[in-house]
């Protein structure tokens, strides 16, 4: 594109990795290689991709940022970010969970946490959908959506910096609803992989993806204003949560999670602590490195509830929570696939 620069700073956390017996930098096998051999083997990436190390050299003068990172190394982080940008920058974030308002007891959108660390000019928007890295990657099509509201002509030069023939970008304003799904969807996905660990089919997963929807829908309502049902058929919605309830990380560490409960009489005498320990055996054995979104997400959204005093208003995503961290057997995830009208 005419309006951005060719070389992309990739800022990269740095690890030393074993290549044929010598000890060798992450950034330096990216950088030679165009291979991120640890987090995306086999994949080339584009030369104009530089891996930096250092935070602040790869920020530098920066005007457009893009956020993708678990978001509890957010804090740390920002400081430098923020002293490094140009003051004309603005952000779109790809991370998938919520922030929590110790003492508003209120969930807190990223973006707006990241704009209020970076000052009060700046604006963060969001990148979501239908998006496995791996498809992404192997060039399959797929679509995004990027919720922003950085005015015109700014929003179309921004979609337009994302959007490409086998990844097509629609915009929409609706930032909050975007984001929020972007985070619920790999609570719900928790549940696919308890269904997956069972056995079961179709019928019971389209019903869990039914209602988990609608109760997505429900907490977007309840706590932030502005959120357009159009948002919930964008691919930012009911595309990414049916992808990642099919594939993606947060189902498949939850079937081996159920899997091993249920291979152990579903977990009897099975208590929080235990459930804590096989979570992060799950992480560390299957996801190598990367991080388990979907289990941080479902504490924070369980804790919102309760302060909210609206845990029943949620069926699925109540169960879902007592299943991951409360010891209840994998079985009882069905009498959770039920619909709640209250408001």
């Amino acid at each position: 594109l005419p309006l951005c620069e060719s070389r992309v700073n990739m800022w990269v956390y740095e690890e030393m990795i074993d290549m044929d017996g010598i000890a060798t930098k992450l950034t330096d096998i990216i950088n030679s290689r165009h291979e991120n051999v640890k987090y995306l083997p086999g994949v080339r990436i584009p030369e104009n991709v530089v891996a930096v190390s250092d935070l602040k050299e790869a920020c530098d003068g920066a005007t457009l940022l893009i956020f993708v990172l678990p978001h509890q190394f957010l804090p740390r982080l920002l400081p430098t970010i923020r002293e490094a940008a140009h003051p004309s920058c603005r952000g779109v974030s790809l991370i998938k969970g919520l922030d929590f308002d110790k003492e508003t007891k209120m969930p807190v959108l990223i973006s707006q946490s990241i704009a209020d660390a970076m000052g009060p000019e700046f604006q963060c928007g969001v990148l979501m959908g239908a998006n496995v890295a791996s498809e992404v990657a192997a060039g399959d099509m797929c679509e995004s959506t990027l919720a922003s509201d950085f005015g015109p002509p700014v929003d179309e030069m921004t979609r337009e910096i994302f959007d490409y023939p086998t990844f097509r970008v629609q915009h929409v304003s609706d930032i909050a609803g975007a984001e929020v799904c972007g985070a619920l969807k790999n609570v719900i996905a928790l549940g696919a992989g308890f269904i997956d660990g069972l056995g079961y089919g179709g019928n019971t997963k389209a019903a869990l993806l039914r209602v988990g929807l609608r109760e997505m829908a429900k907490f977007c309502r309840m706590f932030f204003e502005g959120v357009k049902d159009d948002t919930f058929t964008q691919s930012c919605g009911m595309a990414d949560l049916i992808t990642t309830c099919y594939g993606g990380r947060n189902r498949r560490c939850a079937e081996a999670f159920a899997r091993e409960r249920i291979n152990s009489d579903d977990g009897l005498g099975f208590i929080g602590d235990d459930c804590e320990v096989l979570w992060k055996r799950i992480e560390d054995d299957v996801l190598k490195g990367q991080k388990l979104q979907g289990t941080l997400t479902a504490k924070e959204v369980h804790t919102v509830l309760v302060a909210r005093d609206g845990l029943d208003k949620f069926p699925l995503m109540k169960r879902i929570h007592e299943i991951s961290f409360e010891g209840k057997s994998i079985a009882s995830i069905v009498d959770g696939i039920v619909v709640d009208n209250r408001l």
